[in-house]
């Protein structure tokens, strides 16, 4: 019977490769599972105070508190949390408003994410990742 370290020693690169990125989504898992965000990898844990948050970010989140009106159109519409990066909901539970983008020729990448139950989350890379706000 040939030993570990030859069994190792005949495994092809496509073999070591897969290896390879079993143990990095494993480790990144397990990273995940330890923050507490395992299920949805972009939401960030704890709650940031909307201080905090850019300028524009606070002016987005008074305009939705008043019910607008709102600079672009397509503020106010459903998201779909597709990338399941927020907690998993029905359809139509969340909507999206943008943050201005100082500089920015279109709406720029950051948005302000809402929930039926008053929930409220910043991203500041177009849904890669999130951050929960208190909005007081």
């Amino acid at each position: 019977m040939p030993s570990p370290l030859r069994r190792v020693r005949r495994l092809r690169r496509p073999q070591i490769a897969l290896i390879v990125l079993v143990a990095a989504l494993g480790i990144g898992y397990a990273i995940n599972a330890a923050r507490g965000d395992d299920h949805h990898a972009g939401l960030r844990s704890g709650t940031v105070a909307l201080s905090t948050l850019p300028a524009e970010a606070a002016e987005t989140v008074h305009l939705i508190q008043a019910g607008g009106p709102y600079p672009y159109r397509q503020d106010g519409e459903i998201f779909n949390n597709a990338e399941h990066r927020l907690p998993d909901e029905p359809g139509g539970y969340y909507r999206e408003y943008t943050v201005p983008t100082p500089g920015a020729s279109d709406r720029g990448a950051r948005r302000i994410i809402t929930g039926k139950n008053g929930e409220y989350y910043y991203t500041p890379d177009h849904y890669e990742t999130f951050l929960r706000v208190d909005p007081r």
